[in-house]
């Protein structure tokens, strides 16, 4: 029988259930368990697809097209995982689920009401990953904080579950705060104490209690807090804060026994426990002395979760090349023509990442000029594909006026223009071109080296596309069409032609990066940063002698 794993979190939240939740994955699945993890939202919103960024980070997209929240993206990159629509659910899913089952009479004329309805559905949810996955052991991370009003049918879903399936086959993890107050730095107990309370209050126990600290627990909190909160001593656990990089964090709960003491509580044999592959990646993370600069010019630089799946994959095509990835954030509002040679001085590299709006694309736009006329290796992404045709078309191919019919309907040039299927649609969320969608490459291009295969299969967020119009005479000027749909109706990468590596992509490559394995393009693009930072070391030496 499927064994299933619930976390919680207490006192504040961004605390970190989703790496603690993607980090005990990581372990379980090294220790030869196959293992699935969902995210419970308690939002009212369907998805998180028409946020803005500002308010709940990066919409994380799956093969199947889902847009989901940014803890699934951790969950992938931490694990062999490719998560579907069953791995995220909100409060709008299982409301609007509920409300159509109303209709269609299917509780045969009952008052429908949270309990038992609602939480029905949230338990149904949950059983179907545990089918469909045939997981050995299933983690379900509860978004929010205990105590919070919108996440309480969740909670009692899932201490209903407990009763559905056994004690023997339900584990209750919580995540909280030790705080540390004062002059004296004293790290404090009782906010975690409080919020077990609460959690008690629901009619659930925690079986483990992981403490995020920024110093390890001493014997005495832990006692404490066993006492109090009516845990064994040896299940209060460390979170340490990490210094370096947040794939540290499966080694971190290993050392505390976490994944050993969640394995006994469950009746499942201890496997043979092998990170060795999972340290060896972290080692030579941390052991890199090397560093690039890579700008990422976007509009959400402010907040880090916007852009947390291209941080993340910029990482991995670090740790591929044995060099740290130094990120420098340009706001492209801020960016303006005087100051170019200011704002980009010791890059190594440019990536230019998606969004939507107008706000910010000239920024963008004189930020590709200057990696493009002075070599600078450019990866534009989505709109910053999009933006790299807005430039040439102006820049190379003299056409001023050239837009995208996004900002400018009435544009002479719309070199980027609103897909067919596009124009009937009246509802945002979910009706971009979402999910997993196939590619061909051209031989002979940076791209098809990166990948070494013809065929390729990316994940997509978008409504608007290079205008094929555009193609034939963007060609015979320098930008490459480097990949199409099988069809040869959409352009899916471009290329510079005379540039060390200039490429942009319409899809989302970041959301396919993973710990163990980097991404081709981002692994390409870190080396070309490489080799650039390499030339211009070798030609300031040059220079010095002269």
């Amino acid at each position: 029988m499927t064994k299933y794993i619930f976390i919680t979190g207490g006192v504040c939240s961004s605390l970190g259930k989703g790496i603690a939740a993607s980090s005990l994955g990581c372990l379980l699945e090294h220790s030869g368990y196959k293992i699935n993890l969902m995210k419970m939202d308690p939002y009212i919103n369907v998805d998180p697809g028409t946020m803005s960024p500002y308010q709940h980070g990066e919409v994380y997209v799956t093969d199947d097209g889902t847009e989901t929240d940014l803890d699934l993206g951790n969950y992938e990159r931490f694990t062999s995982l490719s998560l579907s629509k069953l791995n995220s659910v909100t409060t709008g899913q299982i409301y609007r689920e509920v409300i159509e089952k109303e209709r269609r009479g299917d509780f045969l004329g009952k008052t429908v009401q949270v309990i038992p309805h609602i939480t029905n559905e949230i338990k149904l949810r949950i059983s179907k990953v545990a089918e469909q996955s045939m997981a050995d052991i299933v983690i379900v991370e509860i978004g929010g904080t205990v105590g919070d009003i919108e996440g309480i049918p969740f909670l009692e879903a899932i201490r209903q579950f407990r009763l559905d399936v056994g004690q023997q086959n339900t584990l209750f993890i919580h995540l909280t705060l030790i705080p540390v107050v004062g002059a004296s730095l004293e790290p404090k107990t009782k906010p975690t104490q409080h919020s077990v309370s609460k959690l008690r209050e629901i009619g659930i126990m925690p079986d483990v209690i992981l403490c995020r600290t920024s110093k390890e627990l001493s014997q005495e909190m832990r006692g404490k807090i066993s006492l109090f909160c009516n845990v064994e001593e040896r299940a209060v656990i460390a979170a340490l804060d990490i210094e370096r990089s947040i794939y540290e964090v499966p080694s971190i709960l290993a050392k505390g026994g976490l994944d050993e003491i969640v394995l006994e509580k469950l009746g499942l044999t201890r496997g043979k426990r092998d990170l060795s592959r999972w340290e060896q990646m972290v080692g030579q993370f941390i052991a890199s002395t090397e560093v690039v600069n890579i700008a990422v010019a976007g509009k959400y630089t402010e907040l880090h979760d916007a852009y947390k799946s291209i941080y993340e994959a910029l990482a991995h095509g670090g740790i591929d090349n044995g060099v740290n990835v130094n990120i420098i954030k340009v706001k492209v509002e801020s960016v303006k023509e005087e100051i170019l040679e200011e704002t980009f001085s010791g890059i190594h590299a440019i990536l230019v990442p998606g969004g939507f709006g107008e706000r910010g694309i000239e920024g963008k736009i004189l930020t590709i000029k200057y990696a493009r006329m002075n070599k600078v290796p450019l990866f534009g992404i989505c709109l910053g594909m999009q933006c790299m045709v807005i430039e040439f078309a102006r820049n190379v191919l003299g056409f001023e006026n050239a837009n995208s019919t996004e900002f400018d309907i009435e544009t002479e040039h719309p070199v980027i223009s609103l897909m067919e299927e596009q124009y009937e649609v009246v509802n945002l969320g979910g009706t971009m071109r979402l999910g997993a969608q196939p590619a061909i490459l051209g031989e002979g291009t940076k791209s098809f080296d990166a990948y070494g295969s013809e065929k390729i299969s990316e994940r997509h967020r978008h409504r608007y596309e290079f205008t094929n119009k555009y193609r034939e005479i963007m060609g015979s000027k320098g930008l490459i069409i480097a990949a199409k749909s099988p069809d040869d109706k959409l352009v899916e990468i471009i290329e510079y032609n005379d540039h060390p590596w200039g490429v942009g992509v319409q899809f989302h490559p970041e959301f396919k990066s993973k710990a163990l394995n980097a991404h081709a393009l981002f692994s390409s693009f870190i080396k070309a940063a490489v080799l650039f930072k390499s030339k211009a070391e070798e030609d300031n030496e040059v220079q010095g002698v002269q």
